[in-house]
């Protein structure tokens, strides 16, 4: 299932969550520049790897790009394909602006990055000895989707439903879409097992931290959100 619009207004402009996808896309093409080689070795220089993280393993002196702690926000603005990228982003355009609009420009930013962080501790908890590299917004942007079916549930979302080659759209609660979507992520988690090369638990993790996070940075929300369910 593919988002491509919700029906939420907001009442700023997101700079910030823009500012993320001009980043991104500006690193992919950065990435789509260099030769395998460069590729390779910047892949290994700024993404979070696991054994790095953990103090289990150390780079070559010729790859080593920033402090492994660094890459925990570096890793963030990589990613691994246009599929990767254009999928990242376009979950990232649709849910990103109304998390903005909540939380406000500057503690979005935190958040966001929050998210991501958390998001690779939880990669690097399942299998804190690998030392392939984590790369991708995919962890940030599941911190705002744990978010946004908090503030959101009810948000319709148009959504796009690919069955073989025929492409259904139909609007979908948020809270049916973002449930259906995690429900996939722990699924995939337990059955593919990392042999997929996804990072599940990454996106597991940035989801689940999402929903304190949210509160950490506007507690006011909690009496809202409270008043909101009461019978």
């Amino acid at each position: 299932m593919i988002p491509l619009h919700d029906q939420n207004p907001t009442r700023r402009f997101p700079f910030v969550t823009i500012a993320l996808i001009v980043i991104c896309v500006l690193a992919f093409l950065w990435q789509v520049g260099l030769g395998d080689r460069a590729l390779h070795r910047e892949i290994l220089g700024l993404g979070a790897i696991p054994a790095l993280l953990t103090g289990d393993a150390r780079l070559p002196p010729e790859l080593y790009q920033v402090p492994a702690a660094i890459t925990l926000i570096t890793s963030l603005f990589l990613h691994g394909g246009w599929f990767h990228l254009i999928g990242n982003m376009l979950y990232l355009w649709v849910f990103g602006n109304n998390i903005e609009d909540v939380l406000g420009h500057f503690r979005f930013t935190a958040f966001y990055l929050l998210c991501g962080v958390l998001a690779t501790f939880a990669h690097v908890l399942n299998d804190p000895a690998s030392q392939i590299p984590l790369i991708g917004a995919s962890g940030a942007i599941s911190g705002v989707l744990g978010a946004y079916i908090i503030l959101y549930p009810h948000a319709r979302v148009l959504t796009l439903i690919p069955i073989f080659i025929i492409f259904w759209t139909v609007r979908l609660p948020a809270w049916l879409l973002l449930a259906i979507w995690f429900g996939m992520q722990l699924f995939n988690a337990h059955a593919a097992g990392g042999g997929d090369g996804v990072a599940y638990w990454a996106h597991i993790g940035g989801f689940v931290a999402g929903i304190p996070l949210l509160f950490l940075f506007r507690p006011a929300l909690f009496g809202t959100l409270l008043r909101r369910w009461a019978p």
